[in-house]
């Protein structure tokens, strides 16, 4: 593996730094990005409970802010329950903005590894290229060097191969990660407009 990415040439290293850098962000979303703990299946039978005991204080609210993104958004809602319906959707929005651009976060330098990696790739061809000519341009009415051109090839092909290798996943994690943002951003709109109508169907 050391060999071929010497091969490669010293565009490799910057491959390798998006690689290592996409991999980590992927990790990150994974494992952040997970349903239940976006969208806690016991938050809203819990927002109910201490809704029906009169224990909605507070310190309660404080608990639902900072325990998931629901329950930021759901305690936007709560904390102006007595303002009426449209204080109510007006804090939810605000709180659903700030909820949505944390579940983005780092997606756009996703997006951008996915886009500059075929083109480190492509660069590193440029490279090879301009060594395999030299070699004939050195070697004049001769043969080329076969060695030297040999190395210009693979430097070519491994450097285009890793840059689409690094390209492709990335940019498929990045396209599911965005819309995993956009369905939950949907249910937890859908989970907050229905606690709103039924707060207000019995306050």
């Amino acid at each position: 593996m050391l060999e071929i990415i010497k091969l490669g040439g010293w565009m490799m290293a910057p491959i390798i730094a998006c690689s290592i850098v996409a991999m980590a962000l992927i990790g990150e979303r994974l494992w952040t990005l997970r349903t239940s703990r976006i969208m806690p299946p016991e938050l809203i039978p819990q927002v109910w409970e201490l809704h029906r005991d009169k224990k909605l204080d507070a310190l309660a609210l404080r608990h639902l802010k900072t325990g998931s993104p629901l329950g930021t958004i759901i305690s936007a809602a709560l904390s102006s329950h007595t303002q009426g319906r449209e204080a109510m959707k007006e804090n939810v929005e605000h709180a659903g903005r700030q909820v949505v651009h944390e579940l983005e976060r780092y997606l756009n330098t996703l997006g951008t590894i996915a886009s500059i990696s075929p083109y480190l790739g492509l660069l590193g061809s440029v490279l090879g290229m301009m060594k395999v000519f030299a070699t004939f341009s050195s070697a004049g009415s001769g043969l080329a060097n076969p060695a030297q051109l040999a190395g210009g090839i693979s430097e070519i092909l491994i450097a285009t191969a890793a840059g689409l290798a690094i390209a492709i996943p990335t940019l498929i994690f990045y396209r599911y990660f965005q819309g995993k943002v956009a369905e939950l951003t949907v249910r937890m709109e859908e989970e907050a407009v229905q606690l709103i109508a039924a707060l207000n169907r019995n306050p």
